[in-house]
């Protein structure tokens, strides 16, 4: 996973979500989201890469991701649904991030766009491949996004993360 004082921070726009007369945090998920979840949680086992805790932003979409993604990862992680998460900026996303204990080594941030992206992008002062590319061009739905962090959640600063994945995990329809 990681050493020494690293951590890794993995950020998850929410799956694909459905459009009917509700209030936009009342959003559920679309057919394709609820095939897309399970496929990004079974990445997240299969790269190693499940967290110790995640924070999750409160709106249903992100909320029925959430539950999808855990259903695949084979065991049980502490969940915070965080009201901040939704509609916030990549500033607001980091101080949420700032708050994390530091005994929590690999946090999930479960959110919204345009603020994970941004987030991403705020954090990433180095990246793998094209990781850096694929995030600049487009942060879909179900998108993850894994950054290697030095030093403790409350000290990290823009710049300061090495972008390591960039993917976008897509389920079979049936």
């Amino acid at each position: 996973m990681t050493s020494g004082n690293a951590r890794r921070l993995v950020v998850v726009r929410h799956a694909k979500s459905a459009w009917p007369d509700v209030a936009d945090s009342e959003r559920p998920l679309a057919p394709r989201g609820r095939w897309d979840a399970p496929a990004a949680g079974r990445w997240l086992r299969e790269a190693d890469c499940v967290a110790d805790l995640v924070v999750c932003s409160s709106a249903l979409r992100a909320r029925q991701t959430w539950d999808l993604v855990a259903a695949e990862l084979g065991v049980t992680v502490p969940v915070i649904h965080e009201a901040r998460l939704y509609g916030a900026s990549a500033g607001e996303l980091l101080g949420v991030v700032r708050e994390i204990p530091a005994q929590v080594r690999t946090l999930m941030l479960i959110g919204h766009n345009p603020g994970v992206q941004e987030l991403v992008l705020l954090l990433a002062g180095e990246a793998d491949g094209f990781a850096l590319e694929q995030t600049r061009s487009k942060f879909p739905t179900s998108a993850i996004a894994v950054l290697r962090v030095p030093g403790p959640w409350s000290s990290l600063e823009p710049g300061a993360a090495r972008l390591t994945e960039m993917v976008v995990p897509r389920g079979a329809h049936p």
